[in-house]
């Protein structure tokens, strides 16, 4: 598989390679962890929880983190810095998603609250508008984290600069 970074020499969108990546491994068994599995190899850092694309389109991603000892902090509850990994995860890949490949995005800035103690299976899901991307700007998109009751965890706003190449 190609990195999913910015190739100038391959002109496509770093969204539309997520997409079709993600299209490709929808018809495979056990699809979603193969393309989360690519995406932690091209993100080292967010590899490094193990979470699970269970949609993702343009303007729209779910990411789950499954309950495991290794996210864990010393109160038995996931820790906060992996919630807030989800969280731009999430963030990121609904909005990555649709721009066009004359725009990049680069996070710089991420509010956290935490609501509750994080446990068992978590699913952040973002819901966003795509940007305009022809003028340089700061774009806010939410997120939430919730458990399997439906409760919320989490709650995050992440700050994009996104713009031209």
């Amino acid at each position: 598989m190609r990195n999913l970074s910015a190739d100038r020499s391959h002109p496509e969108a770093t969204g539309a390679k997520l997409l079709r990546i993600w299209g490709r491994c929808q018809g495979l068994p056990m699809g979603k962890q193969l393309f989360s599995r690519i995406l932690g190899m091209t993100i080292p850092y967010t590899g490094s929880i193990k979470a699970r694309v269970e949609h993702l389109e343009p303007g729209h991603a779910i990411v789950v983190l499954p309950d495991r000892r290794r996210v864990r902090n010393h109160l038995n509850s996931v820790h906060a810095i992996a919630l807030a990994n989800i969280a731009e995860l999430s963030t990121g890949l609904a909005m990555i998603s649709g721009l066009p490949s004359s725009a990049n995005a680069i996070l710089i800035g991420l509010n956290v609250s935490y609501e509750k103690k994080a446990r068992g299976e978590l699913r952040a899901e973002c819901k966003c508008s795509i940007p305009n991307a022809d003028a340089r700007k700061e774009v806010t998109i939410d997120t939430e984290i919730t458990d399997q009751a439906g409760d919320v965890v989490t709650r995050a706003t992440a700050v994009w600069l996104v713009g031209p190449k």
